[in-house]
């Protein structure tokens, strides 16, 4: 990356960070993947049951691998093998787990999370149960405002979500929400078939659990 756009990135992540932490998050400041994945481990004790969330950014850190090494009890959702129902049980227990490590959909500059799921264990956990959430986040996912956010889903993270789980949807074809060719934008306008992944929304704010949720900045560009 160009150093000029480094610093410009740079910058952009101090503000959100100064603003995250003014609504009781933990945030870290890291330059590449690689760090993620180190900030990543520096906040797991031996031992933790951890849980993850579907993501792309978790895939390019190789957070899957950290959390197998043999050190935690990570409740393997990717199993091979697994029936759907056992998947689920999984899914079910990793909202008791220690930590729960997730990416995120967008991040505002005023220093709120914005989530939406298909079937809402993500979000769940980010919102109750586990003691500690870890989310970790490329530069790519800063907007200015939860207007922006809900505009960046609709373009850009559902269609190319669909794409990475191979689901036939009308935004996979199409490239975009439904809803943007039918001229609307809100929250949740979108399509009403059966493959929908944009189902339940998430906005996390002021948190009154300082410090539950740690957010580690990349500043690079991670996942969709």
């Amino acid at each position: 990356m160009n150093e000029n756009v480094k610093e410009v990135t740079r910058n952009r992540l101090n503000r959100v960070k100064e603003a995250l932490e003014a609504n009781n998050f933990e945030v870290y400041l890291v330059s590449d993947r690689a760090e993620a994945a180190q900030a990543v481990k520096s906040l797991l004790r031996d031992g933790d049951s951890i849980g993850l969330g579907g993501s792309e950014t978790l895939n390019e850190c190789n957070i899957l691998g950290i959390v197998r090494d043999g050190k935690y009890r990570f409740i393997d959702r990717y199993e091979k093998g697994l029936s759907p129902e056992q998947v689920r049980q999984r899914q079910v227990e990793a909202l008791g787990a220690d930590v729960f490590i997730t990416g995120t959909n967008a991040i505002t500059e005023r220093g709120e999370l914005y989530n939406v799921d298909g079937n809402g264990n993500r979000i769940a956990a980010i919102a109750f149960g586990p003691r500690s959430v870890i989310v970790v986040a490329g530069a790519n996912k800063i907007v200015k405002t939860l207007d922006d956010a809900i505009k960046r889903v609709k373009m850009y993270a559902a269609p190319a979500n669909t794409k990475r789980l191979g689901i036939k949807s009308y935004c996979q074809s199409f490239g975009e929400c439904k809803a943007l060719a039918l001229g609307e934008c809100e929250m949740t306008d979108g399509c009403k078939g059966d493959n929908r992944i944009c189902c339940d929304y998430l906005i996390s704010a002021y948190q009154r659990q300082k410090g539950r949720i740690k957010v580690i900045l990349v500043e690079e560009s991670l996942g969709f």
